[in-house]
């Protein structure tokens, strides 16, 4: 029995008609992709707790006593420096030696240099170098995974997958917590070279894991290896390479790439061409990815331990355990619903629930700052904030930028997205100190920063509303068709593809109709 025949999975996802083949290879796979995000949330975790530690003040800041604001600020974002280099580095790489390979080599060699440059460490110069090339190998991975699930997973869970992403990125943040919280009060260097170099063992599981993981398909027609984009269909739909089914999706997956290449060669330039709307889907990406930086999150894991400190919290280690133990289980609806909600309304939910929640912080913070019931009520609305960004923003957001491309310009348009991320990671994780710490010019805002992350809560809700389209249910090339004929983003939960997947497990239709050709000039003409 397959997945499609279990009766419980069938009230949360539509499988469409019946599939020849299995998927269990494919979900296999796209499973281990996620790990990547497991190596990123396992890094951001752990330096937020190290900087706390007592060991840590006293043998890295310039003082000998606790970081300056300058100091927090570099040790904390240079990592986003290093993922920002990589997030726009990896076509280089993605596009030629394919998937698969840039995700070992990120791993095994990028990441694990970096970890082991920082467990080396006995000053801020090795460990901030050491962060910074982690950061590379990070920006790398967080590029390629979500394309990786994307153009493997079968449609109909492909969203979940690519969500699963952002939940083991908080199971890295969960693992980084009890890392710190179990070493945070020894005396010594292993304090931090444990959790810290840990991570060797995590870049291991996922660089070995993907020796025995194919490439894409979509990758090998890419550049005309058609025999391998059979043999990698045939390991992820578990159907022999003549197979009807099988042959019928790679035709359909070629034809569409060949249909796209039309248009112009994957060239950075054909990246801002205003083909098939291109531009409009760009900026999306881009703007989605921002706005999940500015909901605030990272000031939590990034900072949360200095911030509950300031607070008068006592034992801000365990609040820090708690919240994590919330984004993982928050996370968790969110994988189930994307498929079912769709992306619109689970994205309008998790806005809504972020901005009330930080706007009660704020408030609360400002009135009675340092007041027990006021403590109480700032974890208990941080807890709430995290669960609204956890089924929501978290996951979603790698998600649909992972299907809103075209193949022709797939890799290069989510390395745009995904460096807008890590760009305004950086900004979040370097201004911060210097908008919430006291002392000299600083801005010493505190509490008051939440009135920051509300605001940026609102105007997010209200672009999902206005620019981000329905894809649930959907195949990527189905995705490019809705693109074409849905000309406001709140109607795209009524379109119908004019050609419906076939038999097999399939992520392309049919044929490109001469109704979507027209389409696309008429696009290409007069619309962003």
């Amino acid at each position: 029995m397959g997945l499609q025949d279990s009766e419980l999975l069938k009230k949360y996802i539509n499988f469409d008609e019946k599939r020849a083949g299995s998927s269990s290879r494919a979900i296999m796979y796209g499973l281990l992709a996620t790990f990547g995000g497991f190596l990123f949330g396992y890094d951001t975790g752990t330096i937020s707790g190290v900087m706390a530690m007592d060991y840590v003040k006293s043998h890295f800041p310039n003082n000998k006593t606790n970081f300056t604001s300058g100091e927090s600020s570099l040790i904390v974002s240079i990592l986003s420096v290093g993922t920002f280099c990589g997030a726009l580095g990896a076509p280089l790489f993605s596009d030629r030696i394919g998937r698969r390979w840039t995700i070992i080599l990120s791993t095994l060699i990028v990441f694990n240099l970096g970890v082991i440059l920082q467990t080396a460490a006995s000053e801020k110069k090795l460990l901030i170098a050491g962060r910074a090339i982690a950061g590379l190998g990070v920006g790398l991975i967080s590029s390629v995974v979500p394309i990786f699930i994307s153009e493997t997973a079968p449609r109909w869970i492909r969203g979940s997958i690519v969500s699963t992403y952002q939940f083991m990125i908080t199971i890295g943040l969960l693992v980084a917590a009890c890392a710190n919280k179990g070493t945070s009060t020894r005396d010594d260097s292993g304090s931090y070279r444990i959790p810290i170099g840990i991570q060797l063992a995590w870049g291991l599981l996922l660089g070995i894991g993907f020796f025995f993981a194919p490439d894409t398909p979509r990758f090998w027609i890419s550049v005309s290896k058609e025999e391998k984009a059979k043999e990698s269909l045939s390991r992820l739909r578990q159907l022999p390479v003549d197979h009807p089914d099988l042959i019928d999706e790679y035709e359909e997956i070629r034809a569409n790439f060949e249909y796209e290449s039309q248009f112009g060669n994957a060239s950075w330039l054909q990246v801002f061409k205003n083909v098939n709307r291109q531009p409009r889907r760009l900026f999306t990406g881009c703007a989605l990815q921002a706005l999940q930086q500015l909901t605030g999150i990272n000031f939590i894991f990034y900072f949360g331990t200095q911030f509950f400190t300031s607070s008068g919290i006592e034992d801000p280690f365990l609040i820090q355990l708690a919240t994590n133990i919330v984004n993982v289980g928050s996370t968790i609806p969110g994988i189930i619903l994307v498929e079912t909600w769709g992306r619109r309304s689970l994205m309008l939910f998790g806005s809504s629930v972020m901005a009330v929640s930080q706007l009660i912080v704020a408030i609360v913070g400002v009135a009675q700052p340092h007041a027990k019931a006021a403590n109480q009520t700032l974890v208990a609305f941080s807890c709430i904030f995290i669960a609204g960004f956890a089924c929501s923003w978290g996951p979603l957001a790698w998600a649909i930028c992972s299907e809103n491309f075209s193949l022709n310009v797939r890799q290069k348009s989510i390395s745009i997205t995904t460096a807008f991320n890590w760009l305004f990671n950086f900004a979040i994780a370097y201004a911060t100190p210097y908008l919430v710490d006291p002392g000299k010019g600083n801005a010493n805002l505190g509490s008051k920063v939440f009135f920051i992350w509300g605001g940026c809560n609102v105007i997010g809700g209200l672009f999902v509303y206005f620019m981000i389209f329905e894809a649930k249910g959907l195949s990527l090339e189905q995705v490019d068709e809705m693109y074409m004929k849905v000309k406001h983003a709140w109607q795209s939960k009524n379109f119908v593809p004019s050609v419906h997947a076939f038999r097999d497990e399939t992520t392309g239709v049919h044929r490109i109709s001469s109704e979507m050709k027209d389409n696309v000039v008429h696009v290409e003409e007069d619309s962003v």
